[in-house]
């Protein structure tokens, strides 16, 4: 329930707001520490005492990939979606950096090209100084206007894919924008202000006759030329400044024209950078496919050099459960011949002992007749018959 998105929270960008941070980040958030202990129930007002306390901005970093209290109050933000006239505030306010940087990192992520522009622009002139805790851990120094040079201008930032934005010169052609203003515009029109103010506290030079340079008088009577034809220094003045001017229109013209190959350079390296990124990705799909099918091949030939050994093994058992079965058969065929033997062996001799027993006249117990007379006769029994 904790980590829901507020039931009256609406899309953004088709999504859920949650959504636009990635569900690799997502998790992690959810499973720090600082996410469960202080963004537990923070509403829009609250929060504002958390982003009070950072001390840098930072997505995630270190070997675990640890989120910082940065990006866990920027989800918060995305679960909660305060109102755009308090995130505004957030941007407006220029007594907290951090919070002012928390609130245009999340007027990035949600807000449309308009607002975007409107409000972020105005940041460039902000030159205070903020901590930024790169990947590896270590914190370097980055200023306001950078981070917010990097919202407007990269895809990719503190572990977040930002929305595509809507390039500026297409809103200015519709009319939705007015033309960006520079800096530099206010430094040129006083530098071309202090070069006009001078020119006119210079006194005007005195037209110079034609014929106070002999030389040229001599070559114009020479040639038969009228030197008032050929013009006063005044026409030369003029043609001077009209070069400068031409030279500062063809000067500015260079800059725009350098800025737009700058702003197209950076475009395309950060093109080629997302591709490159892309081919990686792609390229570690690959390969962890390719060990999982090695992998799987790996345990399939030690299953059948498994099974191979147990059937063996099996076999092998049998045979010698066979070879103690047959022995054992073997053995209690020979014990039940020499039993037979035996016992033929002491029939026979029994037989022929009461063979002879009968011949000697003695019965089975080996007395004769006589014998028994006199035994009967102790007892005092009748004697028997010989």
């Amino acid at each position: 329930m904790a980590n829901r998105t507020d039931p009256s929270a609406q899309t953004v960008h088709g999504t859920n707001p949650q959504f636009l941070v990635s569900r690799i980040v997502r998790m992690k958030i959810y499973q720090n520490q600082y996410w469960k202990e202080h963004c537990f129930g923070l509403t829009a007002e609250t929060i504002v005492d958390k982003a009070v306390e950072l001390q840098y901005v930072g997505g995630t970093y270190g070997g675990s990939r640890k989120p910082s209290p940065f990006i866990c109050l920027v989800l918060k933000l995305l679960q909660i979606q305060p109102d755009k006239d308090i995130v505004l505030e957030y941007v407006r306010n220029e007594e907290f950096k951090y919070l002012r940087a928390l609130g245009a990192f999340y007027l990035r992520l949600t807000g449309t090209a308009m607002d975007v522009y409107s409000n972020l622009e105005p940041m460039l002139s902000d030159y205070r100084k903020l901590r930024l805790r790169g990947f590896d851990g270590k914190f370097t120094v980055r200023h306001m206007d950078e981070f917010v040079d990097d919202l407007l201008r990269q895809e990719h930032l503190l572990d977040v894919d930002f929305p595509q934005l809507q390039n500026r010169q297409i809103l200015e052609e519709g009319g939705q924008l007015k033309e960006r203003a520079s800096l530099l515009d206010a430094d040129l029109e006083m530098e071309m202000d202090m070069d006009e103010q001078e020119a006119d506290e210079k006194p005007p030079k005195r037209p110079r006759e034609p014929f106070e340079d002999r030389r040229l008088g001599d070559a114009a009577r020479a040639n038969g030329e009228d030197l008032r034809e050929r013009g006063t220094p005044w026409d030369t003045d003029r043609d001077r400044d009209r070069d400068r001017d031409r030279d500062r229109d063809r000067r500015e013209r260079d800059d725009r024209d350098r800025s737009r190959r700058d702003v197209d350079r950076d475009r395309d390296r950060d093109r080629r950078d997302r591709d490159r990124r892309r081919d990686d990705s792609e390229e570690r799909l690959r390969r962890r496919d390719r060990d999982d099918r090695d992998r799987r091949e790996r345990d399939r030939d030690r299953s059948r050099s498994r099974d191979r050994d147990r059937s063996f093994r099996s076999s092998r058992r049998d045979e010698d459960e066979g070879d103690t079965r047959r022995g054992d058969r073997d053995r209690r065929r020979d014990d039940g011949e020499r039993e037979g033997k035996k016992r033929k062996k002491d029939k026979d001799k029994g037989k022929g002992k009461e063979d002879a027993d009968k011949a000697k006249g003695k019965d089975k117990d080996g007395l004769s007749v006589s014998e028994w007379n006199e035994v009967r006769k102790r007892v005092g029994l009748k004697p028997l018959k010989e």
